[in-house]
């Protein structure tokens, strides 16, 4: 049984409250411009008075350690946190973002912390990821990408793909094989700063529902020695860290998404009526109601299961893998059967539905599909001994 504290509670009805009074009301300037071909993320106009509310409200850093001034909450209390956000189509989390963040307070030392941790949790700077490359997307284990040695200094060549942000991040994570190792032996994490010498982005990739992703090349991008991020060679662990968080707070924006649709699918069963019967009244309807609400219990349940044996210091990669896979079909079918309820309404790009719809579409492959998702729990467990 998971129960928050009094106080988690606390926290989870304020974020309701933020969600409702200050992400809802810009739900309409965010499908306008998706409508119209632009990008769905906030506008500084916009972004700039949420953050400041943030400040006031005590809702930044809420996994910080509280030695830099964060709220240090557990993982928990996080995924209440994160169902709320994702009840809206509004593209916003509470700063600072968490999976680089965990990767940077678990493997970074004294000086990394100074001048890149501290500013990222403060706001001041940004961050990105590079991970994924053409034809190694799916398998990070796989990357090309690769850093050799000259005198004090490391040079990176190779190319990334599907990376966000990298266009307004002052640094990047760069995942690159610095070893002749196969697989997963032999990936070291570098952090290389905007506009150092060889990182060229080189196009802006548009994605479904207006987001936009980038791909770079590294040409002889040469790196100092002390921006390797963790162990030479030992890379992968901490970059795994950063994948299961994500995968924990996709489970539970998969959450608040299919709470909404149900909202919304419910509301619309009520007030509508088709030959002389209300879609509540029908049987089907009733079906899909019953099964959107069972699978979210479920999945809620799963990811609080997960983020409490996170908190315990478990292993949850199998879980993690879980979570990726049922909450994104999940979350997936309750938009689509509240899509089909509304009818031609449902298709129009006035409703959040059809933002929602894509926005979980594309989370079935980033952070690993569901496909290899499937293969990993099924090779962890038929590799377990008696």
């Amino acid at each position: 049984m998971f129960e928050l504290t009094e106080e988690q509670r606390m926290l989870r009805d304020l974020v309701a409250k933020f969600v409702d009074q200050e992400l809802m009301p810009l739900e309409p300037q965010v499908l306008a411009r998706e409508a119209s071909g632009g990008l769905v993320g906030l506008t500084e106009e916009e972004n700039a008075p949420l953050l400041e509310k943030c400040r006031d409200l005590g809702l930044w850093g809420l996994d910080v350690p509280e030695s830099y001034g964060g709220a240090n909450l557990p993982n928990v209390a996080l995924i209440a946190v994160n169902e709320e956000i994702g009840r809206t189509c509004v593209p916003f989390t509470f700063p600072p973002d968490s999976p680089n963040l965990h990767m940077l307070m678990a493997v970074a030392d004294d000086e990394q912390k100074e001048k890149y941790l501290k500013p990222y949790v403060a706001g001041t700077a940004h961050s990105a990821i590079a991970i994924s490359e053409p034809g190694a997307g799916a398998d990070p284990a796989g990357m090309l990408t690769r850093a050799t040695q000259e005198g004090g200094d490391w040079v990176l060549n190779g190319r990334k793909t599907w990376i966000s942000r990298i266009n307004k991040a002052d640094f990047t994570i760069v995942m690159a094989r610095t070893g002749d190792g196969r697989r997963h032996a032999g990936v070291t994490a570098f952090i290389v700063e905007r506009d150092t010498p060889g990182l060229i982005i080189e196009r802006e990739i548009r994605m479904l529902g207006g987001q936009r992703t980038y791909e770079v090349v590294f040409e002889n991008c040469r790196v100092p020695a002390r921006q390797i991020l963790g162990e030479l060679g030992q890379g992968f662990a901490p970059m795994q860290l950063r994948l299961i968080i994500r995968r924990l707070q996709m489970g539970a924006w998969c959450v608040g998404m299919a709470v909404r649709a149900l909202a919304l699918l419910t509301e619309q069963a009520r007030n509508r009526s088709t030959f002389g019967a209300r879609l509540a009244d029908r049987q089907a309807i009733q079906w899909w109601v019953a099964d959107i609400a069972t699978r979210i219990h479920a999945c809620r349940l799963m990811v609080f299961d997960a983020a409490a044996k996170q908190d315990a210091g478990r292993d949850v990669r199998t879980e993690a893998s879980m979570i990726k896979v049922f909450a994104t079909e999940m979350a997936s079918d309750a938009i689509d059967h509240a899509m089909q309820a509304y009818g031609a309404m449902g298709m129009t790009k006035e409703m959040p539905l059809q933002l929602m719809a894509t926005k979980v579409r594309t989370m079935r492959i980033y952070e690993g599909p569901s496909e290899v998702h499937r293969m990993s729990i099924a090779r962890r467990i038929l590799e377990q001994r008696n």
